[in-house]
């Protein structure tokens, strides 16, 4: 059924049902040049691909993946030649529908696999392989805002062909929350009033082992070292506007990571990070919304049906108006599988579901020119095999009209 299309080739699919922005319709849809050519228009020459019994979308589009990292380091300690592993992440990508990915790449203080010297690697890795690589792979700056030492790397990567997004992380304030705080209800990570754990407490470094062994470390070294980046705290400020107006100035998407207060996204939109990414109480995203920011939320959530971390739950933000973005977070196929449950429990229409995927992530990141299935656009799309009451899987997926991934069920 499926050939390799070379990009400049026309075709034509024939007999799908196309995913629209607004609702299912069977059409046909023409590619040719690697964009998108027209919706039931005549063949004119394209090579006719039989489509029938299939859904066809707009390819998905991933604001926050970090999957990749398993690729690098799939055991503490454990790495894996960099090229081998982001050769086997787009393959990864590519067989999920994923056509445009923002790896989140998290540049901190941590010796090892989040180190600056890690993501400078990445960086150089993903631009060398760039002409190998079946999926457009994109990086998310997912800055540690303690780490002054990735503010280089940062620079660098926004002047790169393919623009980055920004990411403002501060995993350095939650790692030192007092544990009578819940994660979700710690106050601006800037507070003066921020409540910090004893770190000097057999309970403090049991709780660092595994950020430990992820850096190589010991957990007494760890907090040593965690106690001596926490003395930057009064520097962070000036750090961050910084690294905003460097984003700013070359109109980079930036998102803040985690806001659990009201104030914390006040903060951040001020700097220009107009998505909330994965907001942690229904108060932050209702505050995101009433100001026109974005709101991301992880599909793992609405595919498993909750957070892991007790944060508001994708269906019911969904349901409620307040998610415009899902990402995969830590496991590709997540998109779809949250897009395939939340469809079966109803939560929305698809069209409105797949938006989350596609459309949504497309508009938020500024990529104008994908995201939908209308004439003019990148001929990004994802051929799905999805029988009534089962389980979707991607048989076919272009990226600028190359194919990126085709299989055939066996049989078929």
């Amino acid at each position: 059924m499926f050939h390799s299309l070379p990009p400049t080739e026309a075709a034509i699919f024939e007999g799908a049902t196309l995913l629209m922005e607004d609702r299912l319709v069977p059409a046909s849809l023409r590619i040719e040049n690697g964009q998108i050519t027209g919706i039931d228009v005549p063949a004119d020459g394209a090579r006719r691909i039989d489509a029938r019994g299939m859904i066809l979308a707009p390819a998905m589009i991933d604001i926050h993946g970090d999957a990749f990292e398993r690729q690098i380091m799939p055991r503490p300690g454990v790495f894996i030649p960099i090229d081998t592993a982001l050769l086997e992440t787009d393959r990864q990508l590519a067989a999920n529908g994923i056509a445009t990915a923002y790896h989140a790449l998290t540049l901190s203080w941590e010796p090892g696999l989040r180190s600056v010297d890690q993501g400078t690697k990445l960086v150089e890795a993903l631009t060398r392989l760039a002409p190998r690589l079946t999926v457009e792979n994109r990086v998310q700056l997912r800055w540690e805002t303690f780490c002054f030492e990735a503010i280089d790397l940062i620079e660098a990567a926004l002047a790169g062909p393919l623009a980055p997004s920004i990411a403002f992380n501060d995993h350095t304030s939650m790692a030192l929350l007092h544990p009578d705080t819940p994660l979700q209800d710690r106050p601006f990570d800037h507070s003066p009033d921020f409540p910090v754990a004893d770190t000097t407490t057999p309970r403090f470094a049991s709780k660092m082992k595994a950020r430990g062994e992820r850096s190589g470390m010991t957990a007494e070294a760890f907090v040593t070292l965690l106690n001596e980046v926490w003395d930057r705290r009064p520097q962070v400020p000036a750090a961050m506007e910084r690294v905003a107006a460097m984003g700013r100035g070359k109109s980079a998407p930036m998102l803040s990571h985690d806001d659990s207060q009201i104030e914390t996204r006040d903060y951040y939109r001020a700097l220009g990070a107009r998505i909330s990414e994965f907001p942690m109480s229904l108060k932050v995203a209702e505050a995101a919304r009433a100001a026109g920011d974005m709101i991301a939320f992880g599909a793992p959530n609405g595919m498993r049906g909750g957070s892991h971390l007790g944060s508001p739950g994708a269906a019911d933000m969904i349901a409620a108006g307040l998610c415009d973005i899902l990402a995969s977070d830590y496991f590709y196929p997540a998109m779809l599988g949250a897009v395939a449950r939340l469809h079966a429990d109803k939560v929305a229409p698809l069209p409105k579901l797949w938006d989350l995927v596609a459309g949504g992530p497309a508009r938020a990141s500024g990529l104008t020119d994908r995201g939908q299935l209308a004439a003019g656009l990148r001929a990004d799309l994802v051929l799905l095999d999805w029988p009534e009451g089962g389980t979707p899987v991607p048989r076919l997926t272009l990226v600028g009209g190359r194919q990126a991934y085709g299989a055939m069920a066996t049989g078929a």
